[in-house]
């Protein structure tokens, strides 16, 4: 399994855990805001500061994003393409959102599929306030009560990032049922630390919900392998079940672009997927 090495100290905690409350939510982002703004109406009128939400559909105009891209420095060891502004519209095919709290204000972190306006398909990271709805989105939301994400200082990677802490729920009566939320080191299988997650806590199944980060390349488990390092990475399923002996075993499909341009999907390979500088996720166990 290839690593990376990332200019700070390595963090003793490479799989930071919160226990709380999920609720789902199924709704439509209307077209005139910013996704920011329009998600976090929504999360916000239910009485939650945090969320994943998987997106599908509808379209973008003005729509900004980043890539991928080496460091140019020694103070990362990767980080992001200069900003790219497309013209015309963007058809929205699907992404993934973490949302939660930079500096107590609502934020946001978003891999996504487009096409542009000639049809040409695309990935990955959008600029959450800069893209604005010009078509409806369809939105699958859990939003988190008692634990969220909040973007907080990463000495490891010299990154601020979304990291799972424990929130004060806002209502007496908490909605939905019991979830973790999750965040992966660098040099961790995703897949491996999903099962340790489960294993720890007695999980035998369970399923995916939400997924953003980024991985060293890719093993899909057809035997295709992404080689470029440098990716940003969505799941678009995932779950964990019981295997032959009984442990637990992850499964999870994802969508990839990598700092070429070039874009990828699968099922990953187990064992063989580095985590590149982090991985939001949040689990629902499956009683």
């Amino acid at each position: 399994m290839r690593n990376i090495v990332h200019p700070g100290p390595t963090a003793t905690d490479r799989l930071q855990c919160v226990g709380g409350h999920i609720q789902h939510l199924a709704f439509t982002l209307a077209p005139g805001a910013s996704l920011l703004d329009a998600i976090s109406d929504v999360v916000l009128a239910h009485g939650a500061q945090s969320a994943v939400l998987a997106l599908q559909g509808g379209a973008f105009q003005p729509f900004s994003y980043v890539m991928p891209a080496e460091s140019r420095t020694p103070e990362h060891a990767v980080y992001f393409s200069e900003r790219f502004d497309a013209q015309g519209e963007v058809q929205l095919l699907d992404a993934c959102v973490t949302y939660g709290l930079r500096e107590n204000l609502p934020f946001l972190h978003c891999h996504a599929d487009w096409r542009d306006a000639h049809g040409r398909p695309g990935g990955g990271h959008l600029l959450p306030g800069d893209v604005m709805i010009s078509q409806p989105i369809q939105a699958s939301a859990w939003l988190m009560h008692g634990m969220g994400f909040v973007v907080a200082p990463d000495a490891e990677t010299n990154f601020s990032l979304f990291q799972p802490r424990v929130l004060e729920a806002r209502s007496h009566t908490v909605p939905g049922v019991h979830g973790y939320a999750l965040r992966v080191a660098p040099n961790i299988d995703v897949c491996m630390a999903l099962e340790q997650a489960c294993r720890t806590r007695g999980i035998n199944k369970a399923v995916l919900r939400g997924g953003v980060g980024s991985l060293v390349g890719a093993c899909f488990d057809d035997g295709r392998v992404v080689e470029p390092h440098i990716t940003e990475v969505f799941i678009r399923h995932g779950v964990v079940e019981p295997g032959s002996d009984g442990e637990p075993v992850a499964t999870l499909d994802i969508s990839m672009v990598d700092y070429t341009g070039q874009l990828s999907s699968g099922r990953l390979q187990r064992e063989k997927n580095a985590v590149l500088v982090t991985f939001e996720l949040v689990l629902e166990p499956v009683v």
